[in-house]
């Protein structure tokens, strides 16, 4: 995780952040199984995060898949 999440600072989020962004989307949608969400509503979702500033269409096909292992994660380590 990166500096700053859990203190006062806001973190601003990008495509190389998978980690941090699965994070928030298992927050976000704690009831979604990541794996029944398809690239492009999980492209939506992202850049819908409040914490995501990064180009929207900056994201490839590699970025989306490592946000959606590492949501994955958070979601099964519940």
């Amino acid at each position: 995780m990166r500096g700053g999440r859990a203190g006062s600072a806001t973190v601003r989020l990008g495509w190389r952040d998978a980690e941090d962004i699965g994070i928030a989307l298992s927050e976000k949608f704690p009831a979604v199984d990541p794996l029944t969400v398809r690239f492009t509503d999980l492209h939506k979702w992202v850049t819908e995060l409040d914490d995501f500033s990064d180009d929207p269409q900056a994201s490839n096909e590699s970025a989306l898949e490592k946000i959606q292992m590492a949501w994955l994660d958070e979601h099964r380590n519940r």
